[in-house]
């Protein structure tokens, strides 16, 4: 087979039913040109057996490396592809079937070097899965820039849903970092060798991301301490947005501190806190057209916001005493 114009990376650890998924979505596609990696990234559950099911469908192809990180193994599979657009999905993405044809055609128009996606939930995610997703692409939560068709500075691509040129790979060396915002390193380095990167917004992924909540504030607090990792290599990369939720955390934290000292003070921030509950649930039950996924929207838009104040406050403790 010709070399494909597409190549898809997708590192994976520990998820086969995740990978299985993926796979299936893709043997949808309208548009064909286009071959995959699957990179097992240390696993102690593989997923070969998975990969296999679809040999006879898939341009796919099954790698394992020792575990070093999503963002190394994403070079690993770099080096190994031949496409002359590198795409990369996490392995809980799964992909609608016009996707590469709405990149092939909005790339045909459009003079990028590296672009990115949204991301969305689908009708059959389950309700929590619903509300997560409402939470991480809200206005009230995180401006709604992510993914949006709005966004602060230079669009930076993200790694559940994007592809960069070869070219570019060849002149960055791809990812510096393992993990920790390995992908916003990379794309603020894009920018920063002028590359033009732009969001393509019809090409979004549904994004399974953690099916409770508890995975769900492990994953953002992981995001919050992230960025202070990005923070270590561009200093102006973490802006006054970025400490919203530590506001949040540590403002809900007064809170109930002046409501056991001063309760009459203790109200008045509870009303507040309230009220923007309120605002969250009256625009995801709009959203999401249910009652059940707007509830649990609140209680996951409190999680997201608490784990990633948590995650930036820890890590930023750290990197203060270190120096």
């Amino acid at each position: 087979m010709a070399n494909a114009k597409y190549s898809v990376i997708v590192p994976v650890f520990n998820r086969p039913e995740e990978i299985d998924e993926l796979l299936e979505s893709l043997t949808l596609q309208t548009y064909k040109d286009f071959e995959i990696l699957i990179i097992e990234d240390g696993s102690t559950l593989s997923c070969k057996p998975q990969v296999e099911n679809y040999k006879t469908r898939l341009n796919v192809t099954y790698f394992f490396k020792e575990n070093s990180g999503q963002g190394f193994s994403r070079n690993f599979g770099f080096e190994k592809a031949s496409g002359e657009w590198l795409i990369v999905f996490d392995s809980d993405c799964i992909i609608p079937s016009d996707y590469f044809q709405l990149v092939n055609e909005f790339l045909a128009t459009n003079d990028l070097d590296a672009y990115g996606g949204p991301d969305k939930a689908a009708s059959d995610f389950t309700l929590i899965q619903k509300a997560i997703s409402y939470s991480m692409t809200s206005f009230f939560t995180t401006g709604g820039i992510r993914g949006g068709k709005k966004h602060l500075g230079a669009f930076h691509p993200r790694s559940f849903n994007m592809g960069i040129k070869r070219e570019v790979f060849k002149k960055t060396g791809g990812y510096i970092l393992p993990k920790k915002g390995e992908d916003i390193e990379l794309s603020i380095r894009i920018i920063e060798n002028g590359f033009k990167t732009g969001l393509i917004p019809e090409a979004f992924v549904y994004h399974k991301r953690r099916t409770n909540f508890k995975q769900f504030f492990k994953q953002l607090h992981f995001f919050g301490t992230a960025r202070i990792n990005v923070f270590r290599f561009y200093k102006r990369e973490l802006k006054l947005v970025h400490f919203f939720p530590s506001a949040f955390l540590l403002g809900l934290l007064a809170v109930f501190i002046l409501y056991l000292i001063i309760p009459v003070f203790g109200m008045i921030g509870l009303m507040v806190y309230g009220t923007y509950a309120l605002v969250l649930l009256i625009d995801a039950i709009a959203r999401t057209k249910s009652l059940a996924v707007g509830f649990l929207a609140v209680i996951a838009s409190f999680v997201q916001l608490i784990a990633y104040g948590m995650g930036l406050l820890k890590e930023g403790m750290i990197y203060l005493l270190r120096g």
